[in-house]
């Protein structure tokens, strides 16, 4: 029922202002208890999706926050421009070698200097995503300096440092969340999570940084758009439901 309730919201059949039926008409409609409405509806609640009114009942609160991969902005950028308030807590920041792995996506040698940060963030304070960045040996001490109470490094780099990013590469699949996924995001080992990977680059194609984004479901869809060309593709929707 609660997924059901939670697709009908997203697809627009209850906009953001209005009521959701009675708890009594759910009930009816579903062939369920009353008290299996007020479960699903509380869990709704906690999503950011709902919310209870005296006399007015369930009022809709919001539907999915949608970001577009054709617009290069920061995840507080984006944030700000959607009229919400972003937030993040970072949990580690170090220096260190980079792996084979990151040395490829940041087009360095392998063992390179880098810096790794991970860190949580939030939408009008509620945690929905784990950001882990790591930036290659040329940026990395003046990222180590910036104040990580700062929502945007993105800002902070064009800004203070001048550089801004010409393009950046995505892939986005689905993961289960590992033990330490978990423990920051506050759900079960495996749950699944929505992974947006990216490496943005200099309009010079120096690469800036290499990050893996992981989502939680039901927080956050993303647009593609593409034109025709070599790689024609559909618009499509992404999301960790």
């Amino acid at each position: 029922m609660q997924r059901d309730l939670l697709a009908r919201i997203v697809d627009g059949e209850f906009a953001p202002g209005s009521a959701l039926p009675s708890e009594l008409r759910l009930a009816e409609h579903y062939g369920v208890a009353r008290g299996t409405v007020r479960n699903a509806l509380a869990g709704l609640e906690d999503r950011g999706m709902l919310s209870p009114v005296q006399g007015a009942g369930w009022i809709v609160q919001s539907t999915l926050r949608t970001q577009s991969f054709a617009e290069l902005r920061s995840f507080a950028q984006w944030a700000r421009g959607k009229g919400m308030t972003p937030g993040g807590l970072v949990h580690v920041s170090e220096l260190g070698e980079a792996s084979a792995s990151e040395a490829r996506k940041l087009r360095i040698a392998a063992r390179s200097r880098v810096l790794r940060v991970t860190r949580t963030r939030s939408l009008d304070g509620r945690v929905v995503m784990l950001e882990r960045t790591t930036y290659p040996d040329w940026i990395a001490d003046r990222i180590a300096e910036i104040d990580w109470n700062e929502t945007s490094v993105v800002d902070i780099m064009n800004q203070q440092f001048g550089v801004s990013t010409a393009h950046a590469d995505h892939s986005i699949d689905a993961v289960p969340a590992s033990s330490a996924d978990a423990s920051l995001l506050g759900v079960r080992r495996s749950s699944p999570l929505l992974r947006v990977r990216r490496v943005s680059f200099t309009s010079g194609g120096q690469a800036i940084e290499y990050g893996e984004d992981r989502y939680l479901p039901d927080t956050v869809t993303f647009q593609v758009q593409a034109s025709g060309g070599v790689n024609p593709l559909t618009r499509d929707e992404f999301s960790a439901r």
